[in-house]
């Protein structure tokens, strides 16, 4: 990985990084507790609850993904980094820009 492949992923690292955080702000929002005093329906509070835990499982992978993608931040400026932890053969430069998380190459991924 060249220099300038380096600088674009920064870059994408750092955008992806802050559109998580906004996101997961955002999702904190919808995870609230379900208020048993909502004059809502039986069926509709079901369904909020429901909604709740969809949202809280969203979040904790949001989450998730932040904390590697600050991981891979801190990683892209090391000589290894672009390589597979398995194979250690280079990881395709459109795999990193689509997921810049990633540690494996597609065939060890897979």
């Amino acid at each position: 990985m060249n220099a300038s492949e380096r600088n674009s992923l920064k870059i994408k690292i750092q955008e992806l990084i802050d559109k998580y955080i906004i996101d997961i702000e955002a999702t904190k929002k919808m995870t609230q507790p379900v208020a048993p005093e909502n004059a809502i329906g039986r069926i509709s509070r079901i369904d909020a609850i429901n909604n709740k835990s969809v949202m809280e499982a969203s979040l904790r992978n949001k989450i998730s993904k932040l904390s590697k993608l600050k991981i891979a931040l801190i990683n892209v400026e090391k000589e290894a980094f672009g390589n597979c932890s398995n194979c250690k053969k280079p990881i395709q430069s459109g795999r990193l820009m689509f997921m810049p998380e990633s540690t494996k190459c597609v065939h060890c991924a897979g």
